[in-house]
């Protein structure tokens, strides 16, 4: 994810990185920086990687985690193609990123929810972040 401050400082958040957190947008408007996802090594009680189906959301499979969606305060995302090739795709203007966040006990975690990649996009990857209108 990438993600620029006020300040023009840009983050690049990468999931391998075990400190990976995202930015959250608050209610209030405020960001909150949320550990993203579950490392495979990890022995926290959390779904392993950092993405959330709509498809399982739907189902009622997160619900024991007592999910909340989210949007996030990134402005672009990367995701590679067959080749392991990086693409770095801009989120358009008056959209943002669609997350999960779940609960355990005192632990949370966010999770980029996932759909069908639009036909545009096809060439990149088949799962994709889901673009929601800005709130």
């Amino acid at each position: 994810m990438r993600y620029t401050e006020s300040s023009d400082k840009e983050w690049k958040v990468y999931f391998p990185n075990p400190k990976a957190a995202l930015p959250v947008v608050k209610s209030d408007g405020s960001i909150e920086w949320v550990k993203w996802g579950r490392r495979i090594e990890e022995q926290a009680p959390f779904v392993q990687g950092g993405w959330a189906r709509s498809d399982s959301i739907e189902l009622g499979k997160w619900e024991r985690y007592n999910p909340v969606i989210v949007q996030l305060a990134a402005h672009g995302f990367m995701e590679k193609d067959a080749e392991k090739v990086s693409h770095w795709i801009d989120v358009p203007k008056g959209k943002a990123i669609e997350a999960l966040i779940v609960n355990n006990n005192d632990e949370r975690r966010v999770y980029v929810v996932t759909e069908d990649t639009p036909e545009e996009y096809a060439w990149v990857h088949d799962r994709f972040p889901r673009l929601v209108n800005l709130t």
